[in-house]
């Protein structure tokens, strides 16, 4: 960046794909020089490395008597017009159209009454288009939001042409991907964390993912069940949420429980992500699927549905085997072909690692700091 900006990360803190790319970003744009403000009401989880450059501001949502439900967007709107006008914001990156985006939309016009004028980026994740989106009550709001911002961007070509085929955009959408920092992955078993879950011949499987019924964990267990009694194998379970007690007891109906582990919310995955010889995600739907890349940054090959953008993630044949939804037979058979050909699962597992660094960092950060650049440029016209 040839300037250092002042922005406004606006996030969810949660263990989810778009607040876990905010906050690597917020964290990139600081180390770069970039004074860095997350707005949320919670730390992000991943924000536990700080520097000079990153501030937190909590936005407080009271219990007032008077609503029955909490107006959390309007708390936050407050927050975002106090932290422009007190800190000089420069941007603001909202993730999520609705409530972030609209918050900030809402903002923008309280500050312009101030005579100040902050440019709106808007990412979007996913939930935002394909389960708000196709809710009638929301699609007004969300439509405003993404047309008025300033700049909007999609994780996936496939969310882009969803968002435009649901809504009626006047601007363009920017597809960039998101990222990891290869750094921070080790391609290397280690062998000590891995002899606590498996014998030296059994294969390791992983599944992560906050257990909702989107991505049909029963799934994972199926599949399993049929590699387990072909290949010998151990199933690694991790996060949670409301599927988990199925999935749980799906485990003991097939009689599998022994071989399966849940073992719950984990926020350093990689420790665990490096052990495996396979990772499944066979969700319904995926508007990107980050936390396949975090396994073939891994160096693990993956098993996946081929749905939402998860084909421009796992590329079929090559860093793992794409699925239609629900054809657990496939992803089994898939499963046990790589697990019983040592040299072609080897070849998955490199060609995973290498097209998961064309994700690295250094390689998506310069095209969200030229948006940045260019709507700073024209606010100084």
């Amino acid at each position: 960046m040839t300037k250092h900006l002042k922005i406004g990360i606006v996030c969810y803190p949660t263990y989810g794909g778009s607040g876990v790319v905010a906050t690597e970003l917020g964290i990139a744009l600081a180390d770069k020089g970039n004074e860095v403000h997350f707005i949320s009401y919670d730390q992000p989880f991943r924000l536990d490395l700080y520097s000079e450059n990153i501030y937190f501001h909590q936005v407080n949502v009271p219990d007032y008597p008077l609503f029955e439900y909490t107006p959390y967007e309007l708390n936050l709107t407050s927050k975002l017009v106090d932290v422009a006008l007190h800190e000089k914001l420069n941007i603001l990156h909202v993730h999520y159209a609705i409530p972030h985006a609209s918050a900030a939309v809402n903002a923008k016009q309280i500050l312009a009454t101030y005579g100040i004028h902050i440019p709106i980026v808007t990412t979007l994740h996913g939930t935002d288009i394909t389960l708000l989106g196709k809710d009638k009550s929301f699609k007004p709001v969300i439509e405003y939001a993404i047309n008025q911002s300033d700049a909007v961007t999609a994780v996936s070509e496939d969310l882009k042409e969803e968002t435009l085929l649901n809504f009626k955009i006047k601007g363009e959408i920017k597809v960039i991907p998101n990222f990891i920092d290869i750094s921070l992955y080790k391609q290397e078993c280690n062998q000590l964390l891995r002899d606590k879950f498996a014998k030296k011949e059994e294969a390791i499987l992983v599944h992560i993912s906050n257990f909702r019924k989107v991505k049909r964990v029963q799934d994972v267990v199926k599949i399993f069940e049929k590699v387990n009694k072909q290949v010998p194998s151990k199933l690694l379970m991790i996060g949670d949420g409301p599927e988990r007690l199925k999935a749980e007891q799906l485990c003991r109906k097939l009689g599998i429980a022994k071989n399966v582990r849940f073992l719950g919310k984990l926020k350093v995955i990689e420790k665990f992500l490096c052990i495996a010889d396979v990772f499944v995600l066979p969700s319904e739907t995926e508007s990107f699927g980050l936390v396949a890349l975090e396994a073939m940054a891994s160096r693990v090959a993956v098993i996946s549905t081929n749905s939402g953008g998860l084909p421009e993630v796992n590329i079929d044949g090559k860093t793992g085997y794409l699925s239609d939804v629900g054809d657990v037979n496939k992803m089994a058979n898939d499963t046990i072909d790589l697990l019983k050909d040592a040299d072609k699962l080897n070849q998955f597992k490199n060609n995973a690692l290498a097209h998961a660094k064309t994700f690295d960092l250094p390689n998506i950060l310069p095209q969200y700091e030229q948006i940045y650049q260019e709507l700073s440029c024209e606010m100084n016209k």
